[in-house]
């Protein structure tokens, strides 16, 4: 006889053409209803793996990890404490900033902007700028030039193409013969950016030296330091470190004083979408109790002569246990495959659908990106797999059980 038996007789069950077709029809849907319930949970998981990465590299890699400013005033040693800061070994690099919140007005248009002040041969270390440049550069910023970079929407928004000259009014008053009015200074669009996020809309870069003129600082101060740390995850820790080794008051702030609830809004929506889907997961997998109920009753004079051929309980337990599991892998196992594929390809099929339908799905001026991203995480497959296998398995103990304790004398009586 083949070893193992239960195991021979579970396959044979499992591919047999049975003559009740409806049982068929029922083990094809909870497979399906796996299968799809997978699938679905790998899918929704990358792309919220695929949020959190952009938020990480995109967001986070434009606005400071942390920041150190001295309080109620201008920082005069910035360089001093740029080099105190860098000892850490969790410091990657410093940079000097100037803040100056206004609006940007060119061909009739306004718009509200920050303003960041920068030094171009610094700010490369603590910002992701340089790279998603689509016109101009860093040194495009010369003192003394009044040059502005803009974001990409901000460009749009206000009209203005490299080489156009806008206008640039902050909040302070300032009195003249003509009264009261607000500072305005002309600056030259020296370049434009795009990371693809909203701060494409809202953000510009001047030199320093020139942020320092317009908001009347003294020579050499700046509003900050803007720092770089190795995990941004600790920049909430590491600052207030950094600042209690300074040995003088300071101001701090991180990002999860400005993106902070973004981050957690993500987090948050990722548990509980997986939460739901991993019910469908569950939802679906116990379908196997339902179709392995119809299959023992449909097989109960096959149990009894197993069982008066000498087949064991344990025999008939395992053999529906093994009947089940595969119906649990086989469907896991297309819905691992399928979710994959889908999750490696839904930034280029949403991209394709919004070319071919003329729409835009994502807009950067109301989400933080404008595009779907995905990231395929081993460890979330593994999680997906492991659950949905086991609760196939444990799908599978009543009815196996139920089938066990068939009495042959019972079963056979109207046969």
């Amino acid at each position: 006889m083949f070893r193992p038996f239960s195991l021979f007789v579970g396959l044979r069950y499992t591919a047999a053409k049975r003559g009740n077709h409806f049982i068929s029809f029922i083990s094809l849907v909870s497979m399906l209803g796996l299968t799809l319930g997978v699938a679905a949970l790998i899918v929704v998981l990358s792309v919220m793996n695929g949020f959190d990465r952009e938020l990480r590299q995109r967001i986070l890699g434009m606005v400071p990890h942390a920041t150190l400013s001295d309080y109620q005033s201008e920082m005069y040693d910035w360089q001093a404490v740029s080099e105190r800061v860098k000892r850490s070994s969790q410091v990657i690099a410093s940079a000097p900033y100037i803040h100056a919140q206004g609006m940007l007005t060119h061909a009739g248009q306004v718009q509200g902007v920050l303003v960041n002040g920068i030094s171009p041969e610094l700010e490369a270390d603590v910002s992701i700028i340089e790279d998603h440049f689509m016109s101009g550069s860093l040194d495009s910023l010369v003192a003394g030039d009044f040059n502005i970079i803009l974001g990409e929407l901000l460009a749009r928004h206000l009209g203005a193409r490299p080489g156009d000259l806008i206008t640039l009014v902050l909040p302070e008053a300032s009195v003249s013969i003509a009264g009261i009015v607000p500072r305005m200074k002309r600056f030259t669009v020296a370049g434009i950016f795009s990371v693809g996020a909203e701060l494409d809309a809202s953000m510009a870069y001047i030199h320093i030296d020139d942020a320092a003129r317009i908001k009347r600082m003294p020579e050499g101060s700046v509003d900050g330091l803007r720092i770089a740390f190795t995990d941004l995850f600790q920049a909430p820790l590491l600052v207030r470190e950094l600042a209690s080794e300074l040995a003088r008051p300071m101001q701090v702030s991180d990002w999860t004083r400005t993106h902070g609830n973004l981050f957690q809004a993500i987090q948050m929506e990722k548990r509980m979408i997986g939460l739901l889907l991993f019910l469908i997961v569950f939802v679906a997998a116990f379908n196997i109790v339902s179709t392995l109920v119809m299959v023992v009753t449909d097989k109960r004079a096959d149990i009894a002569i197993l069982r008066t051929m000498g087949a064991t309980p344990a025999m008939i337990l395992r053999i529906f246990m093994i009947q089940g599991a595969v119906i649990g892998f086989i469907g896991t196992t297309l819905g691992l495959i399928l979710g994959v594929i889908l999750a490696l390809t839904v930034s280029d099929l949403v991209s394709g659908f919004e070319r071919l339908m003329g729409i835009e799905f994502l807009s950067a001026e109301v989400y933080f990106i404008n595009y779907l991203p995905s990231q395929v995480k081993v460890s979330d497959l593994v999680t997906i797999v492991t659950t949905a296998l086991s609760i196939s398995f444990f799908a599978t103990l009543y009815p196996a059980w139920k089938a066990s304790r068939t009495q042959p004398a019972e079963a056979l009586r109207y046969e």
